[in-house]
């Protein structure tokens, strides 16, 4: 499987609760341009899964109407994500060949940790609206292989 994490692009700072953050201007547009990348390159998932966090669902369906993508809100991503119960919920959609995350950090940086065989994640730092991709032979610890990480700068 090709497994399509994003971290939620920039959300505004001050809202009624973290929850609650929307993207900002600068967010919307950062998300609008990724899934235009993804579309040009081909990257086309299956399904998009998302935080329930308004910033990660505003991102993961500007992110997907690039393509007419499928976005469902994965209650598993909210903000605190570990990697075990991240693995243990992606197994359910091994039927797709490739699959969007759309996330927080540091849920995210220690998923890829996890999954491509690092101790830890204090090596890895994912900015807003960073696209990466891996190969998953496996959903296990170790199980994947990195194949890009790409920041919006290089989209």
């Amino acid at each position: 499987m090709e497994l399509y994490l994003l971290r939620h692009a920039k959300a505004e700072r001050v809202a009624a609760s973290d929850d609650a953050r929307v993207l900002t201007a600068e967010g919307r547009a950062a998300a609008e341009q990724v899934g235009k990348f993804c579309k040009a390159a081909g990257i086309l998932p299956g399904l998009v899964l998302s935080s329930p966090l308004v910033r990660a669902q505003e991102t993961a369906r500007l992110v997907a109407a690039a393509w007419g993508g499928e976005v469902i809100a994965a209650p598993f991503a909210a903000s605190g994500m570990s990697p075990s119960v991240a693995l243990h919920h992606l197994q359910e959609y091994r039927r797709f060949q490739s699959l969007m995350l759309v996330g927080h950090e540091p849920d995210l940086s220690q998923l890829v940790a996890a999954l491509i065989g690092l101790r830890s994640s204090h090596s890895l730092e994912i900015h807003t609206a960073t696209l990466i991709g891996l190969h998953l032979s496996s959903f296990h610890p170790g199980g994947g292989t990195l194949q890009f990480i790409l920041p919006p700068s290089l989209l």
